[in-house]
């Protein structure tokens, strides 16, 4: 049996049909070929597929796509300035180095932006409490607390 599902995902209105248990992970990478969203843990513990559901960090493989009919979804790929030019935050965790293999930043990424939205002034023990379910198994966080902030401050966080 199939669920009608329609949505926003970075701004494109989708109208579709899912299995009722589609998580909504397998949906943006497997229907909608967003890959950028990683499937690391399948059990919200490492943050990998993180996205935004309505403006707030989600973990995507925690949530059934049918849970988001209506909402607008924002992945990885969705947050590119029309310019194509990077978003600050990621344009922030080049700069200061906070990524290594980068399987992680897509979800840190994203957790960083909901963070400084709706933190706007975070210091770095709002920024390392506010990423506690991201986990990086390459850098050791200094450089990811320093790009997030650097990356509030061009955001006008």
């Amino acid at each position: 049996m199939a669920v009608s599902l329609s949505l926003r995902v970075n701004g494109k209105v989708i109208a579709t049909t899912v299995a009722p248990d589609t998580l909504l992970v397998a949906f943006l990478r497997e229907q909608l070929r967003l890959t950028g969203t990683h499937v690391g843990c399948d059990t919200g513990q490492c943050g990998a597929c993180t996205v935004l559901v309505n403006g707030r960090a989600a973990k995507a493989c925690n949530v059934l796509a049918a849970q988001v009919q209506d909402a607008e979804v924002t992945t990885i790929e969705g947050i590119t300035p029309a310019d194509g030019s990077m978003h600050p935050m990621q344009a922030a965790f080049k700069s200061c180095h906070g990524l290594q293999c980068g399987f992680c930043t897509p979800g840190m990424v994203m957790s960083a932006i909901d963070l400084v939205t709706h933190h706007p002034h975070a210091d770095e023990r709002d920024v390392r409490a506010g990423l506690e379910g991201n986990f990086c198994r390459c850098t050791g966080y200094q450089n990811i607390v320093k790009a997030v902030l650097q990356g509030a401050a061009a955001m006008g966080k």
